[in-house]
């Protein structure tokens, strides 16, 4: 017949343990009760460390009371440790129900002794004085009564009285994260005071201070030889003796140093009065700043704070210039200047967006925080998003529609199903940027709506797959082909220009006697999101077919993807163009050689599939 194991009836909290400590060890301290049933140490489930508490096991609920009252308060490998019933409710642990603080106990005081003087309020669950790693008393403490009834008690009789020559403070715990910080017109009785002369003495201290009040106690911290540390705490018995002492003596000259004097801080308020000086000043620096810090990337790898110092110094007093670098010390191709007034970063951006500095175009803006490049990306995305509204989002050919061409310009060339062109490969330049220039309203968005009864374009893929142009040229090719002039004076064309007054002026200006950039970027300035993209393109087709004609198209769709004041560079360094042209023609061949393997491996599925069946 089959024996029922026997199940545990009482379980024990073990705390205070030393890490040393291992489930042997508590078993072999717990053996004497012959109910014992089992013992586990609580380890960190990362590395494998003790946390220093564990659990005990009964059968027996009498051994467990018994337990308690000979094991708790006893020594473990040395340490003294603490024994409680286990209480798996971790509301009920956290609650704070029945919790005292206890402070300013005599060193004497060790938990043993806390509990014999507060057991007589009522059943006590934990006693515990707080002491160092190795063993001395930290002068507080903390006692957890069955009830709250008990634990007002206690307070109500023990605080304020006398424990071994020391007057304790006993109340309820409260949890750090609810403790409030005290106001300035808190009552205060302790003092701080540093850069006291070493010659200084405690006995000329309390001349000085009794001065305004009784004082309660005073101390300089001397170090391990005893000489003085420099510091040390005053208490007064009136806290407005205290306030009179502050005002008086902070700043007053005493032996050859001026004293400071200042409310004695818990190092949780002070670290905590830092932290919001600290965020009030960064705040500012920042709206100090805000209008005179430049933002610079396309940096060449070779550049060095000192060489963007020395470049950006002729626009003005710069107050510090740092290129942005990763933890090996490289370039990540960003960085800032700051300048002294907005007007002279202003300045820079106006001379040296586009300028190019060993190799490359440089992009320069007036930098913005995240929060303002996060609100502003948001909106600059949500006008062109709202167009598709109740429009399919399936592109085909899987491309992004950035260019649009204009109804009656172009017939539509059905987009067969292509290889999705990822950018992975290509520098950060491909992508938006995410800055606006405030400076070149040119390449901004067009935030003019479009006219109801205009037409609405006909969409179609840049051909950036290989399968897109079947049966005929490059869609920039058959663009191009045909005089914007002649175009205008199509009966169909003028028709549409009747019932959408916005086109006429967008293909006279589109026309190719238009020159120089400046012009261009007014022209950009007046037309819509997919006119921007399309005047560009018409002007970066020729140029790219001039590299590689092949793959004009499919280059100058891979550049449409780019920013518009990037797109105005290219424009402007033929260099910096055939550099692009280059990447793209790379990018290209590492696609082609993906499908191609793509394809070589479902070849030979197919195969191996005939010659099974």
């Amino acid at each position: 017949m089959a024996v029922a194991p026997m199940v545990p009836a009482a379980s024990l909290y073990v705390g205070d343990l030393q890490q040393d400590v291992t489930d042997g060890m508590l078993f072999d301290a717990f053996s004497e009760f012959k109910s014992l049933a089992s013992v586990r140490i609580c380890r960190d489930s990362a590395t494998g460390r003790s946390l220093c508490y564990g659990y005990v096991n009964f059968i027996s609920r009498q051994d467990a009371i018994r337990a308690i009252e000979v094991k708790n308060h006893s020594k473990v490998n040395g340490k003294v440790i603490r024994v409680m019933w286990s209480h798996r409710d971790s509301d009920a642990r956290r609650s704070g129900i029945g919790n005292v603080f206890v402070k300013n106990l005599s060193d004497s005081i060790d938990s043993m002794k806390l509990q014999e003087c507060f057991q007589k309020f009522g059943n006590i669950l934990s006693c515990k004085v707080v002491t160092s790693q190795d063993g001395k008393s930290q002068g507080y403490g903390f006692v957890q009564f069955e009830l709250e009834d008990s634990a007002n008690t206690a307070i109500e009789k023990l605080n304020g009285s006398t424990l071994v020559g020391k007057q304790i403070y006993v109340g309820k715990f409260v949890r750090k994260s609810d403790r409030a910080l005290p106001s300035h017109e808190a009552k205060y009785t302790n003092l701080y005071m540093k850069n006291v002369d070493a010659d200084v003495s405690e006995e000329v201290l309390k001349e000085k201070f009794s001065e305004y009040g009784k004082i309660l106690s005073l101390v300089i911290s001397k170090d391990e030889n005893g000489a003085s540390r420099g510091f040390g705490f005053v208490n007064f018995e009136n806290p407005d003796d205290a306030k009179c002492a502050m005002e008086a003596l902070n700043g007053s000259q005493l032996g050859s140093k001026v004293l400071y004097v200042a409310r004695a801080q818990k190092k949780s308020e002070r670290k905590e009065m830092l932290r919001r000086q600290f965020e009030e000043k960064r705040k500012a620096q920042i709206l100090k700043y805000q209008a005179s810090n430049v933002y610079v990337k396309n940096i060449d790898d070779d550049i060095t704070d000192e060489d963007l110092r020395k470049h950006f110094s002729q626009c003005g007093t710069i107050t510090s210039a740092k290129i942005m670098r990763n933890d090996k010390g490289l370039s990540k191709g960003f960085g800032f200047v700051c300048f002294s007034t907005p007007d002279e970063a202003n300045k820079a951006v106006n001379s040296f967006h586009g300028f190019i500095l060993h190799r490359k175009p440089l992009f320069v803006a007036i930098a913005q925080r995240k929060e303002e490049r996060e609100a502003q990306l948001k909106l600059q995305y949500a006008q062109p998003m709202a167009g598709f509204a109740g429009q399919s989002a399936v592109i085909p050919g899987g491309y992004s529609p950035l260019y649009y061409p204009l109804p009656g310009v172009v017939p539509q060339i059905p987009a067969g199903p292509g290889l999705m062109y990822q950018p992975l490969g290509i520098r950060p330049g491909w992508r938006d940027n995410g800055f606006a220039d405030r400076f070149r309203p040119a390449v901004q968005q067009s935030a003019v709506p479009s006219i109801p009864n205009s037409p609405t374009p006909h969409r179609q893929s840049r051909g950036m797959s290989s399968n897109v142009h079947k049966g005929g040229g490059p869609p920039y090719a058959l663009h191009l082909q045909q005089p914007i002039h002649s175009m205008a004076s199509s009966k169909d064309m003028s028709t549409q220009q009747k019932g959408s007054p916005s086109v006429q002026p967008f293909l006279v200006a589109a026309g190719p006697g238009i020159e120089g950039s400046d012009m261009l970027s007014s022209l950009l300035a007046a037309a819509s999101p997919e006119q921007q993209k399309q005047m560009l393109g018409e002007r970066i087709y020729p140029l790219v077919s001039q590299h590689k004609p092949d793959l004009a198209a499919k280059i100058t769709g891979m550049l449409l993807e780019m920013d518009n004041s990037e797109l105005l560079l290219l424009l402007d360094s033929p260099e910096s163009l055939a550099a692009k042209v280059e990447e793209a023609v790379e990018v290209l061949k590492l696609s082609k050689a993906k499908l191609s393997s793509q394809d070589s491996l479902y070849t030979n599925y197919i195969s191996t599939g005939v010659a099974v069946n």
